[in-house]
């Protein structure tokens, strides 16, 4: 019998053996994963190390990496090549899974690396023409040897990372999801930049926007999505005069109705994606010279979409924060100059409903006859599965999506091609070199020339004084509302008519109010010429923004701070006090009343010990969705909705409004019937959540601030992050979105920089500098930034990058 239980405890062993070297779904191979060696424990970091020298291939001269005591990297080099080289080589130290994830992810290739569960994900990124915009852009930028040199230099310093890595010093994710790193091609850079591309200008309202035309009629849509709220106050004031004529395109007689009631799957974009900036002029501050302020609000991860970073080098000396996997600095200063961004609500995604000849899908009729498509066969590996061929269909307008009737399952689908500024060749990274070069306005200005997409507000401010503002980008030349309906693909009118000339673009130098901001609303007041879109934010950060500025003096770069972390709600104060009005106070209880009597007191701040807050954003939402619901859900066509501010107004102005009666009841209900009703359901839903009102229902625990990990792995995020704020405060933090790295320049002789982003330098969670700004971030503190001229005395410690080529 011995031999028995021999062979089964071989067996047993073996099988073991097998289970803890195999992954199972998403768990990791175990015996790997806990090997005391080269698992997860070989990933721990106790302090930072001691001054080193490094051997890296490729470099021309030495280069000196001092570290302060944020872990912050100063690059020190002596020509171009090695400095970009140098950061490649930094950044992957620090962050080479998220840089590898994002481009994973912008190439459709997660499926891949994580398995079948992202394959639709996959399917819809080849669909939308990633990679093809990325080659597109990759072609732009061979033709310029400049910046060619730069991205493969910067390639080499991540490969030189990459090539001195054992399986045992893997990034952690590595091991949990059980891959290796692979070359990073400089294609990679060109990849990273469209994933920009698609989270800052993939939203559209198209097919909502015919649907609702079609449903509710052209008054609706004019009323609720033309018209503008009176408290709009837009990025480039009506002061601006503008002396050009405009050259806008010719509109068809009549608007063009798509064939089905369909949905598009899109690339959603969240309430909170937004920023802010501003520049103030020296007559306004207290050191005489501008203060430039910039807080780029995004979905909010660790490790931190930002990476900072000093380089210097002749000709260069810029900090700030970088992408990684993009050489140079996206935001930050030099010794001369500061900028900063938000993004632009410019319509530069249109979609067009395509006529084939036939089922071959070969050829598609546009001005007068047939053309010829094109395909391009993606090939999706499937990791522990076969890979996936996807063909997809291209027309001069961009690849061709199938869609299906939400209305009528029977009715045959239609096709659509996109037309997407995501596919147009860029050099965008070009703008950025030279911004971090720019010594004065011209060069600001010569910079942003070379930029194509995302389309960015970009703020600017010199030592010389000047402060100034453009609405950048590559921006379609259209008529008047081209392209918030879907487009007719057979009809040349609606495609682009080319672009809006670049010194037409809404821009403003040294305005007599002061200052220049922007906060993603309206770019330009109703007689700038040349149409952008119909969808920008709502008014209320930017009017905020500028209220506080118009009344500010002798501003210094605490003020602008503060300012920052203001949650001033203009969502409130323009609609509780009607909701309180509106509400029948003899027909609350004793709760009810306790409830309404705290939101009388309160004074419309977004702070997080404050339970108003809570209480006002569920009751407008409760109002909201009771006044707009039943009208839209009488159909399942996907319809598109007004946003709070206009909403608001209405509501205000109009008691009539036909809106405002339930159609699903018999009698005729009013503002006042819906306020008391709404109230009454948000006391009982917010009891229900959270038992009687106390702590669980201050707004900082409603907040629902949950900041994960890039790949939502568990346990290296930071959870129910207790703060004030709002998505429509300047502080535009919630759920998981908000500002991703704040910063404050002021500009003078020597330039002073204070900054934070919510986590830390290091992308390893066995790092104490993985989420070491966190708190800081989370209480409005700013660190003063180190910028040196010259190579410091004082560091933490030192790295000395030198190649044996160049002993």
């Amino acid at each position: 019998m011995n031999w028995i239980k021999t062979s089964v405890s071989g067996v047993v062993l073996l099988a073991l053996i097998i289970s803890l070297n195999t992954k199972f779904g998403s768990v990791p191979p175990l015996g790997k994963f806990f090997d005391p060696d080269a698992g997860f424990w070989a990933n721990a970091e106790i302090t930072d190390p001691e001054s080193e020298e490094l051997d890296i291939p490729g470099l021309k001269n030495k280069v000196s990496v001092y570290y302060d005591d944020r872990r912050v990297p100063h690059i020190f080099a002596q020509n171009d090549h090695d400095l970009y080289l140098a950061q490649g080589y930094i950044a992957a130290r620090d962050r080479l899974f998220q840089m590898e994830m994002q481009t994973y992810d912008a190439a459709g290739r997660l499926a891949e690396i994580v398995g079948p569960d992202l394959l639709n994900r996959d399917k819809q990124t080849r669909r939308w023409g990633m990679p093809y915009g990325a080659e597109k852009a990759w072609e732009e930028i061979q033709n310029d040897p400049d910046m060619l040199a730069i991205i493969n230099a910067y390639a080499d310093g991540v490969n030189a990372y990459i090539d001195q890595l054992s399986p045992s010093e893997y990034p952690l994710e590595y091991k949990i999801l059980d891959f290796a790193p692979e070359r990073w091609e400089p294609i990679k850079t060109a990849l990273l930049l469209k994933n920009m591309t698609r989270t800052l200008a993939a939203g559209n309202n198209d097919n909502r926007t015919s649907n609702t035309l079609a449903y509710f009629g052209n008054d609706f849509v004019e009323r609720f999505f033309t018209q503008k709220p009176e408290l709009n106050d837009p990025i480039i004031p009506p002061t601006r005069e503008w002396d050009f004529e405009a050259d806008i395109p010719e509109a068809p007689d009549s608007l063009f109705v798509p064939a089905t009631t369909t949905e598009l799957e899109a690339f959603t974009m969240e309430e909170g994606v937004g920023s802010n900036n501003w520049a103030v002029s020296g007559t306004k501050t207290a050191s005489g010279y501008p203060i430039l302020a910039n807080d780029p609000h995004l979905s909010l991860t660790l490790p931190s979409i930002w990476y900072e970073v000093q380089l210097h080098a002749p000709g260069v000396n810029t900090y700030g924060v970088s992408l990684q996997g993009s050489p140079g600095v996206i935001i930050g200063f030099n010794e001369d100059v500061a900028w900063g961004v938000t993004n632009v609500g410019t319509d530069v995604l249109d979609w067009y409903e395509i006529k084939y000849r036939d089922h071959a899908m070969q050829e598609y009729w546009h001005d007068g006859q047939w053309k010829a498509t094109s395909t391009r066969i993606e090939e999706i590996k499937v990791r522990g599965e076969e890979t996936v061929m996807d063909t997809v269909i291209y027309t001069h307008h961009g690849p061709v999506s199938k869609v299906t009737s939400r209305v009528n399952e029977e009715s045959a689908p239609s096709y659509r091609a996109m037309r997407w500024i995501a596919h147009e060749p860029s050099n965008d990274l070009k703008t950025f070199y030279g911004l971090n070069r720019a010594e004065d306005y011209d060069d600001y200005v010569a910079a942003l020339k070379e930029y194509t997409a995302p389309a960015q507000n970009f703020v600017f401010a010199s030592n010389e004084g000047d402060i100034a503002l453009w609405v950048n980008g590559k921006m379609p030349r259209k008529w008047e509302h081209q392209g918030r309906t879907v487009s007719d693909g057979t009809d040349p009118v609606y495609d682009w008519q080319g672009w809006i000339p670049r010194d037409q673009v809404p821009h403003i130098k040294n305005p007599e109010r002061g200052f220049v901001s922007s906060a993603n609303q309206e770019s330009a007041a109703p007689d700038y010429p040349y149409y952008l879109d119909d969808d920008f934010a709502p008014f209320e950060r930017g009017r905020r923004i500028n209220d506080l500025l118009e009344s500010m003096g002798n501003i210094t770069p605490e003020d602008m701070q503060n300012m920052q972390m203001d949650d001033y709600s203009y969502y409130a104060s323009t609609f509780l006090p009607s909701l309180l009005v509106w509400t029948d106070t003899d027909s609350l209880s004793e709760e009810e009343q306790t409830v309404y009597d705290l939101l009388s007191q309160w004074s419309y701040y977004m702070e997080a010990d404050e339970m108003a807050p809570s209480i006002f954003r569920q009751w407008a939402g409760n109002f909201y969705r009771a006044v707009m619901y039943d009208e839209y859900e009488t159909t399942d066509a996907l319809l598109r909705y007004p946003s709070r501010d206009i909403f608001i107004e209405v509501v205000k102005k109009d008691p009539e409004f036909s809106f405002i009666d339930n159609i699903k009841t018999e009698a005729k209900e009013t503002r006042e019937d819906i306020a008391l009703a709404t109230l009454k359901e948000t006391v009982s839903e917010l009891t229900d959540a959270w038992g009687e009102p106390g702590d669980r229902w201050k707004w900082g625990n409603a907040i629902n601030n949950d900041i994960d990990h890039l790949a939502n792995i568990p346990g290296m995020g930071r959870q129910n992050m207790y703060s004030s704020g709002s998505s429509d405060a300047i502080n535009a933090i919630r759920g998981g979105f908000g500002p991703s790295w704040r910063m404050v320049v002021e500009l003078g002789p020597e330039v002073k920089g204070w900054g934070v982003y919510p986590g830390g330098a290091s992308g390893n969670p066995g790092s104490p500098n993985y989420d070491s700004m966190l708190e800081t971030w989370r209480t409005g503190g700013l660190f003063e930034l180190e910028f040196y001229k010259e190579e410091p005395a004082d560091y933490s410690y030192k790295v000395s990058l030198k190649s044996k080529d160049s002993e």
